[in-house]
């Protein structure tokens, strides 16, 4: 069957998250190189990313530091300057050749708003937090499928992780795309199951060609 629609996470999918993590690194006045080295050893374990933050701060309480960060003007949130650049071709690309498009992935509500405001050329835009679901779960997928009322092999899933975005979408039988960016991303792709996704690419501006040339 046609791919009709393409669903992207948005964390080193869309978005890039470097600042975001060096904010954190600043807030617990960690250096930003002993930091990342941190996360990257997390990743590399397949243990949550969040942990990095309780490493460095035994006891840490995430709501509690996001509403201190933000009383101090400092807040946690993504901002329009993260859109990694090749992201609004590929978008416009993918809307010329008449895909629907989504957003979904593990993240606050606040991000929907956040997507929302710059305009991008989506049809959904989706959180967790919102449905109540996080990635791996199968039931998040489905809740994609059942947003557009498509069959899950009509819909491609982009992602850049391998437990997350490829593995599930694969199980969930939708068209997975795996995506070598960010620390999950290069660290992922040494790994035996990323032959599993159903294309593989090095950054978004390859995707519009991808799903024309494939056939599923």
């Amino acid at each position: 069957m046609p791919i009709r629609a393409v669903f992207f996470d948005v964390g080193e999918t869309l978005i890039d998250e470097t600042r975001i993590w060096e904010g954190w690194a600043d807030w617990l006045s960690v250096p930003h190189l002993t930091f990342m080295g941190a996360l990257g050893g997390l990743i590399e374990r397949g243990e949550h990313h969040q942990r990095v933050l309780e490493l460095f701060r035994p006891g840490f309480d995430l709501e509690r530091e996001e509403a201190a960060r933000a009383a101090a003007g400092v807040p946690n949130v993504i901002d329009p300057s993260d859109l990694y650049p090749d992201v609004l071709p590929c978008l416009e690309a993918l809307r010329n050749d008449g895909y629907l498009i989504g957003v979904a992935g593990n993240q606050p509500e606040q991000t929907e708003t956040v997507i929302r405001t710059m305009g991008l050329p989506v049809d959904v835009i989706a959180s967790s937090a919102r449905w109540g679901i996080e990635k791996p779960s199968p039931a998040f997928f489905a809740r994609i499928a059942k947003e557009v009322a498509l069959p899950p092999n009509e819909i491609a899933y982009v992602g850049d992780r391998l437990d997350n975005d490829v593995l599930p979408a694969v199980a969930a039988r939708m068209v997975a795309v795996f995506l070598r960016r960010g620390p999950w991303g290069y660290l992922h792709a040494l790994r035996p199951e990323a032959d599993q996704a159903h294309i593989r690419l090095d950054a978004l501006a390859e995707l519009p060609d991808a799903l024309r040339q494939s056939q599923f």
